[in-house]
């Protein structure tokens, strides 16, 4: 390959490189809740939507919702979080993992060790959202998995109700009623 050709295919490649989206993580100061899997976060003066990724928690109007989204709020408002920017969805939010530092930390400059989505999980103010499990990295994928099994098999939150209806399923009925 002579040194036109070369060139011309490193430009191309480049070119292709640069159009990619561009995911990092960032730092931010949650400045709203939407609900339990749905927050804004406060980044270089720009208010970023989050949907955490891997799980779906009650819509607001739904049982459970308003307390989904109060344990979000107890958990996020107000603090520095960081985000692991995995992608953006067709509304243009944000979809990454939410980790903030827990609430039994004393001092100034503890670690952003909790998992905000595994804490909603863990609570039983979430599913687990296995329609996109395949975009979780597998060891996520399986924590994720046991911690929805773990808080069905304790009855926690909302499977304490005797039927609880996936978000998406109430969503699709409301839909469905129009």
């Amino acid at each position: 390959m002579g040194a036109q050709p070369l060139i011309r295919f490193l430009l191309a490649v480049a070119l292709a490189l640069a159009s990619l989206p561009v995911h990092a993580d960032f730092t931010g100061k949650v400045v709203a809740v939407a609900d339990g899997d749905t927050i804004t976060v406060l980044r270089d003066k720009e208010q970023v939507k989050i949907r955490l990724a891997g799980i779906d928690a009650p819509e607001k109007a739904q049982a459970f919702g308003n307390v989904a989204k109060q344990h979000m709020s107890d958990m996020v408002f107000g603090k520095e979080v960081r985000v692991d920017d995995r992608k953006k969805d067709k509304y243009g939010r944000t979809i990454g993992r939410v980790w903030v530092t827990s609430a039994e930390c004393q001092v100034s400059d503890c670690p952003k060790t909790l998992d905000a989505g595994m804490a909603m999980l863990t609570m039983g103010l979430a599913w687990h959202y296995k329609q996109y499990a395949k975009e979780q990295p597998e060891e996520e994928r399986e924590q994720y998995s046991f911690a929805e099994t773990e808080a069905r098999n304790k009855k926690v939150g909302l499977w304490s109700d005797a039927v609880p209806v996936p978000p998406w399923e109430w969503r699709h009925r409301g839909k469905s009623e129009n």
